[in-house]
């Protein structure tokens, strides 16, 4: 996490506090709303203030800061711990630090090369604290020993991030993204089991960002040329001026901490044992761990018997083998059912409750299983563990490099393999909790996931690699990839659910994960990725002989290229729909199901105007309904709201999404039910705009925006939001989202998205209407980004949201004739289904614009309108105000303003307030001014003053 230097009084209040906890706990806003008696909205507006005064980026990262404040905290935090905060403090290395220091200023990748448990991590740190002030965009930490895979690397720096997954970009390429215009300082711990993927990814890293240094450290160097090597010494046995040195102090330090401070006279006789220790700062504080209970006699008895073992070879290669004589010298004063445990914990990568070592060792001699926890708590009182006190109760981790030598022990036992098989074992029992505990409506499973979810990743890899334990590696890839999904992290579970398929034992459980991560790919926007794998989904049908399964696989692909063209960063060929629905047909075999889906798709790549196209729904639909099939009961009511809208009928279009909604809401959301979901959900919000229900809009975008798989991806959650804030007139609450918005997509890479684009110039507009055009320029740059390419030589359709939305600025800023030459189609050629959506607003707007400017076609366009904008109160009510102007009708324009009223769109209320003379118009001025708008201009073609009653 980036040190973001937050003060010490970060001014957080006593409810945003109480907002924090629940954060903590991973509750929804819904959630956190109802505990706390206060609206979803208000939530909302908790949360943004918690992310601007804790300067951290999402709410993750909130939930982070919650756990690490201490329990009895009463007041606000102090904002997040930037950098591991180590339990002891730093002893010495001033040349050390220097001399790094200078080469991190004349160097941008330098890498502290030294053997285990000589103190580069520490020393890395301390350096990084010192750092911060230099780097303007922080100091960020990662440690990679928990990532097993080389082509994970990236993902867990981005993690470490905050950064989220992107369409069409791996997150080598979402690093470059972000890290390409930053001032920042990369420390990058525990490289030497990774050094060739760390090598490919700084190379790239360095050459695209030229204000990144990467300080990292390893036991053997990168050998890249541009690497400037720091070889880490042991401690110093004596200072430059004489007298005692770092490591005697750091041997003093941890045996008065251990509660036997050694005598003064006894300094040399210490200095003697670091000095065969060579400085070792591991080595050191495990021998003054053992001082009070062996003496210095004991220990130089101890320490000469291994001294013995240090012969021959480089000075590097001593140190090592000084570090393992220490070790090996531990590890013999143990008791034998304490080997056996330190051994057998090695199995895990991350922090562990003695219950769940207690199940790795129950039954496996010598080590009772009662007698664990007893053993877990001396280990831990010998620093050979490190006990964590949590308000769950205490965990144990094991350093690094005495897990890496309980490893090697555990290997010359010959119990590697049944260590690791218990392992797993017991991580598939923690993942069959996690997943039930996953379906209860509380969100606290999440933290416990985080807790294991490295042990589950570290037994899936050795897994994969075991060919006996192929199955147990099937399961626990399905799992794992559930609960990553259910998570928020969409990408890790397509990740997983592929690796599910790769372990499967046949070709029908292949194709089943296959699927799922195509639903995972839908449900992160990565629609070319969900098309790659359904259609392989469909080859393992095909070869395990399912040839229904396969045929509703190809109809899937063909509906969706239609269904969703945003979530696309390239179209198929020409084509590639008819093709696969052909093949689809060839494989059904006159089965309802695969039928009902083709007919869907058929109907999907069909004309909306075409009366073939809704017969094919109405036929897709029975069959669904015969199966009771709610999913695809969905997708049939998806192409039959398209077709509705497209036709103008916006009651029934709104009617069948509400169907839609209704029909899921049983269902749990899954990567097999994503797409659904998200689409629904969509849809309804669609609908609702559409028929100017701003307030049913506003709950359907929330629905959408708190969708599990959306919680790390907020420029995906908040895009529906954002238009209805804009419509409504909540300019605030748009300003807010927008940051959000722009914070997810530059995390995720600034993918191309076309489906984006409407919420982007949402809060364009809004900006413009508080008079900041520099902020609408910047957005309407988004959106041009966020375009996506089409296939060749097909032109860019308008956009009829950007032309609807100017066309409300124009006229706001008393441009009227603007804005007629910008709403330039008139409403009845807005047959497109997504036209369709924006035509009640975009005919109300096209009315007022010429009544406004004194077109000439005026009175005919707002007779026009009126069907147009039938459905929809809010344009309706426009119409009337347009009508009232052109005939000088006071009475019209009080009904019209009494009717917007009552809609929840503040800004058209407030417009049509100002629109009359008097203290209406200087209440809608003050109306207006609330929002943040500039004053509202009337043009000079408008018929002033409005002829009064009578």
């Amino acid at each position: 996490m980036a040190n973001r230097r937050t003060p010490p009084d970060a001014g957080i209040s006593a409810r945003e506090a109480e907002v924090l906890a629940a954060l903590g706990e991973y509750l929804t806003n819904a959630e956190i709303g109802a505990r706390l008696s206060i609206s979803i909205r208000t939530v909302e507006s908790h949360v943004s203030s918690l992310l601007r005064k804790l300067r951290v980026d999402d709410r993750r990262a909130l939930a982070v800061v919650s756990a690490n404040l201490p329990s009895d905290s009463a007041a606000g935090p102090a904002g997040p711990k930037a950098l591991p905060s180590p339990l002891t403090p730093f002893v010495g290395r001033v040349a050390e630090r220097a001399a790094l220091t200078e080469a991190l200023h004349d160097h941008r990748l330098v890498t502290a090369v030294g053997p285990g448990g000589v103190g580069k991590t520490r020393l890395a740190l301390s350096l990084a604290a010192e750092a911060n002030d230099r780097f303007a965009d922080g100091v960020w930490y990662v440690n990679l020993v928990p990532v097993s895979d080389p082509s994970l690397i990236a993902a867990a720096i981005a993690d470490t991030l905050g950064l989220g997954a992107s369409a069409g970009r791996s997150p080598t390429d979402t690093l470059l993204a972000w890290t390409a215009d930053r001032e920042t300082l990369l420390v990058l711990d525990n490289c030497e089991h990774l050094l060739d993927g760390v090598v490919v990814l700084l190379e790239r890293l360095l050459a695209g960002s030229p204000r990144l240094t990467v300080l990292a450290t390893s036991r053997a160097r990168l050998l890249v040329p541009f690497e400037w090597v720091f070889a880490v010494p042991g401690l110093s046995v004596e200072a430059d001026g004489g007298g005692p040195g770092d490591a005697v102090e750091l041997f003093f330090g941890r045996a008065a901490a251990g509660g036997s401070l050694p005598m003064s006279d006894d300094t040399e006789r210490i200095t003697a044992v670091c000095r065969g220790l060579d400085g070792m700062a591991l080595a050191i504080e495990l021998a003054a761990a053992r001082y009070s209970s062996l003496g210095l006699d004991g220990l130089e008895a101890g320490l000469a018997d291994r001294l013995r073992l240090l012969t021959g070879g480089p000075r590097i290669d001593d140190r090592h083998r000084s570090l393992r004589s220490t070790l090996d010298w531990s590890y013999a004063l143990l008791a034998e059912p304490d080997q056996a445990v330190l051994r057998r914990i090695s199995v895990f990568a991350g922090s562990f409750t003695a219950d769940a070592a207690a199940t790795i060792l129950a039954g496996w001699p010598p080590v009772e299983t009662g007698a664990v926890a007893t053993v877990l708590a001396g280990l831990a009182d010998q620093s050979l563990l490190t006990a964590i006190a949590e308000p769950g109760g205490t965990r144990y981790r094991v350093l690094e490099t005495i897990r890496q030598y309980g490893v090697d022990r555990r290997d010359d036992a010959g119990e590697s393999v049944q260590a690791l098989a218990r392992h797993l074992h017991w991580c598939l029992e923690e993942s069959a909790v996690l997943r039930a505990a996953s379906r209860e409506p509380a969100g606290a499973w999440r933290g416990a996931f985080d807790r294991v979810a490295d042990e589950l990743r570290g037994a899936l890899a050795w897994a994969a690699r075991s060919a006996e334990h192929r199955s147990e590696g099937h399961r626990l890839a399905m799992a794992l990839a559930e609960l990553t999904f259910d998570q928020g992290m969409p990408g890790e579970a397509q990740r997983r659910y592929e690796q599910a398929a790769e372990l499967a034992a046949d070709h029908t459980g292949a194709a089943g994960a296959l699927r799922c991560a195509a639903g995972a790919a839908e449900s992160r926007h990565f629609g070319n990725e969900a098309l790659r794998l359904r259609r392989a989904a469909a080859d393992a049908a095909i070869r395990a002989g399912d040839r229904i399964g396969a045929a509703g696989d190809l109809a899937r692909n063909a509906e969706f290229v239609n269904r969703a063209p945003g979530l696309l960063a390239t179209e198929p060929a020409a084509g590639e729909v008819e093709a696969l629905i052909a093949e689809g047909w060839t494989l059904a075999d006159g089965d309802l199901a695969a039928q009902a889906r083709l007919l869907t798709a058929e109907a999907a790549n069909g004309s909306i105007a075409d009366p073939a196209t809704l017969e094919l729904v109405e036929r897709a639909l029975a069959l669904a309904r015969r199966l009771d099939d709610p999913l695809i009961e969905s997708a049939a009511l998806d192409q039959l709201t398209v077709i509705q809208m497209g036709r103008g009928d916006v009651r029934a279009a709104a009617a069948g999404a509400m169907r839609r909604t209704e029909l899921l809401a049983p269902l749990r959301v899954t990567a097999m039910t994503g797409l659904e979901f998200f689409d629904g959900f969509g849809m309804a919000d669609h609908c609702a705009v559409a028929a100017g229900d701003l307030p049913a809009a506003r709950r359907y975008a929330e629905r959408l925006r708190d969708l599990p798989f959306y919680r790390g991806e907020g420029h995906l959650a908040v895009r529906r939001l954002l238009v209805v804030t804009a419509l409504a007139g909540d300019w605030d609450e748009t300003i807010a989202l927008a940051e959000r918005f722009r914070e997810g997509w530059d995390r995720a890479g600034r993918p191309r998205a076309g489906n984006l684009r409407s919420g982007a110039y949402a809060a364009a507009t809004v900006h413009g209407l508080r008079g900041d055009d520099d902020a609408r320029a910047e957005w309407l740059d988004v959106v041009d980004a966020l375009g996506t390419q089409g296939p060749p030589g097909r032109s860019a359709a308008p956009l009829r949201f950007g032309e609807f939305f100017d066309a409300l600025l124009l006229l706001h800023r008393g441009l009227p004739g603007q804005a007629v030459q910008v709403l330039h189609t008139p409403p009845d050629e807005l047959t497109d289904w997504y036209d369709s959506v924006w035509r009640t607003w975009y005919a109300a707007a096209w009315a007022e614009a010429a009544v406004l400017g004194g077109h000439q076609d005026a009175a005919a366009r707002v007779r026009s309108a009126r069907p147009a904008t039938a459905g929809n109160p809010v344009a309706t009510a426009v119409v009337d105000r347009a009508a009232a102007v052109a005939a000088g009708d006071r009475d019209g324009l009080t009904a019209a303003a009494a009717a917007l009223e009552g809609t929840g769109c503040r800004y058209q209320w407030a417009r049509a307030l100002v629109f009359l003379d008097g203290e209406q118009r200087a209440r809608g001025e003050s109306e207006l001014a609330r929002m943040g708008a500039t004053a509202m201009v009337r043009p000079r073609e408008q018929p002033w003053p409005v002829r009064p009653p009578g």
